[in-house]
C-alpha cells in the first residue's frame, strides 16, 4: 500500500499541518501589527475549539491575548477575538484557567460586563462561567468585583448572558465566603424570574435551584424567596418536572426552609401543591432525593412529632394526615390521593420483583424441601 494513502500517513500529515498552524498562530498573535494580531487570535480560537492538545500547545499565547483586552488600544473586533480565543483555551483545561487569571485577564473581563456591546457582555459572562469552574479562581473573581455585575446581567442581560450568569454564580456560590456577597446583591428576584421562564428540565433550571438551595440557608434568602410572587411555586414546578439533579436541589431548598422554621414555611410550601411531587420523589428520585422528600413530608404533616406504635410513621399515614389538613383544595387533595395510590402500587411491584429475584438465586441445595422460596412469591 502506498504510504501516503495509509491511515497512519494521513494522521502524520494532519499532525504536521496542525503543528505548523499552531506555530503560525503564535507568531501572528505576537506581532505588532493589529491585523496580524487579529488573525492570530481568530486562528487560536479555531484551533482550540475542540482540540485539547492545541489548548496545551497554545497556552503560551495567553499573555499576548490578555494584552489585547484593553479597549483604549484595540477596537471591539480585536477584543472579541481575543476574548473568544481565551475562552476556548480555558475550556476543560485547569492550568489555562489559572494562567489566564494570573496574566491579568479578570480586570478587563469584569469591565466588559458593563460594556455597551451586548456581544462583549455575553462573551465576558461566558468567560467568567468557564473561569469560575476553577477552585483557585473563585475568590479572585469575587475580589475583582464580578458578583454584583453578574447579578445585574442576570437581571437585564440577554437570554444567553442570563443563563451563563446564573451558572457562574452557582459556581462561585460553592465558596462559602462568596454567598454573603451574592445575597447582598439581591439576586433572588432575577433567579426566580429566570426559573419561571426556562425549561424546568434544563441545565439553567438546575443551576437556578442549586443557587436557591444555597441561598435559603440564610434567613435573607428564605425571606426573599417567599416574598417573590411565584417564588416557591417555581421551585415546586422544578421538583415535579426537573432533571434528577434539579429535583434534588429543589427538594433540598424546600427542606432547608421547613427545617429552619416549620411554623413559618409549612403553609407557603403546602399551598403550592408540593405533595404529588414529593410522593413521586419518594419512589422515583435518587436515594438522596428520596430521603429528603420523606423528611419533608414528615415536617409538612399536622404534627411534627413521632406517632405512637398504633399509628406508624409511614409515608402513607403522613400523607393522609396532610391531605386531611388541606382545606378547600379539592384538586390538590384528589391529585395527592391518586399519587399515593400509584406510589403504593409501585412499592408493591418493587417488593414483588425483589422477592422474585430472591427466588431465582435460591439453589436446589439452599432451597428447603417445602419449596418455601417459591411459596413465598406465590403467596404475595
Amino acid at each position: 500500500m502506498d504510504y501516503y494513502s495509509s491511515p497512519s500517513g494521513s494522521h502524520h500529515r494532519t499532525t504536521v499541518s496542525t503543528e505548523a498552524a499552531v506555530l503560525k498562530a503564535l507568531l501572528l498573535v505576537q506581532s505588532d501589527a493589529l491585523d496580524s494580531k487579529l488573525q492570530g487570535a481568530c486562528e487560536i480560537r479555531r484551533l482550540t475549539k475542540t482540540s485539547q492538545r492545541c489548548r496545551r500547545q497554545l497556552s503560551e499565547s495567553i499573555p499576548h491575548l490578555v494584552s489585547m483586552l484593553h479597549p483604549l488600544h484595540y477596537p471591539d473586533s480585536h477584543l472579541e477575538a481575543a476574548l473568544l480565543a481565551l475562552l476556548n483555551l480555558a475550556v476543560k483545561d485547569e492550568k489555562n484557567k489559572i494562567k489566564i487569571v494570573e496574566a491579568g485577564a479578570l480586570g478587563p473581563i469584569v469591565g466588559f460586563l458593563q460594556s455597551e456591546s451586548l456581544i462583549l457582555q455575553e462573551n465576558a459572562t461566558a468567560s467568567l462561567l468557564t473561569l469560575s469552574a476553577s477552585t483557585v479562581n473563585k475568590p479572585l473573581i469575587s475580589a475583582a468585583g464580578a458578583i454584583p455585575l453578574l447579578v445585574e446581567i442576570l437581571r437585564c442581560g440577554s437570554p444567553q448572558a442570563k443563563a451563563d450568569a446564573v451558572m457562574a454564580l452557582s459556581n462561585l456560590s460553592t465558596l462559602p465566603s462568596n454567598l454573603s456577597i451574592i445575597l447582598d446583591s439581591n439576586p433572588v428576584p432575577s433567579i426566580v424570574s429566570l426559573l419561571k421562564t426556562c425549561k424546568k428540565s434544563s441545565k439553567t433550571a438546575e443551576k437556578c435551584c442549586s443557587l436557591i438551595e444555597s441561598l435559603v440557608g440564610f434567613d435573607e434568602g428564605r425571606i426573599a424567596l417567599t416574598s417573590e410572587e411565584g417564588g416557591v411555586l417555581a421551585v415546586v414546578e422544578v421538583l415535579e418536572n426537573g432533571s434528577l439533579q434539579s429535583r434534588d436541589h429543589a427538594v433540598g431548598a424546600l427542606l432547608t426552609m421547613c427545617e429552619s422554621d416549620r411554623c413559618k414555611y409549612r403553609e407557603p410550601i403546602l399551598g403550592e401543591g408540593v405533595i404529588p411531587g414529593l410522593l413521586e420523589l419518594t419512589v422515583q428520585g435518587t436515594p438522596k432525593s428520596q430521603s429528603k422528600a420523606k423528611t419533608l413530608l414528615r415536617l409538612l404533616r399536622d404534627s411534627p412529632y413521632p406517632r405512637s406504635e398504633l399509628q406508624p410513621d409511614t409515608i402513607e399515614n403522613i400523607v393522609c394526615n396532610i391531605i386531611y389538613q388541606i382545606d378547600g383544595k379539592d384538586d390538590q387533595s384528589s391529585k395527592a390521593k391518586k399519587m399515593l395510590a400509584e406510589m403504593v402500587q409501585v412499592s408493591m411491584e418493587q417488593s414483588l420483583r425483589h422477592l422474585q429475584r430472591r427466588a431465582l438465586v435460591c439453589t436446589p441445595t439452599d432451597m428447603p424441601m417445602n419449596n418455601s422460596c417459591t411459596s413465598e412469591v406465590s403467596s404475595k
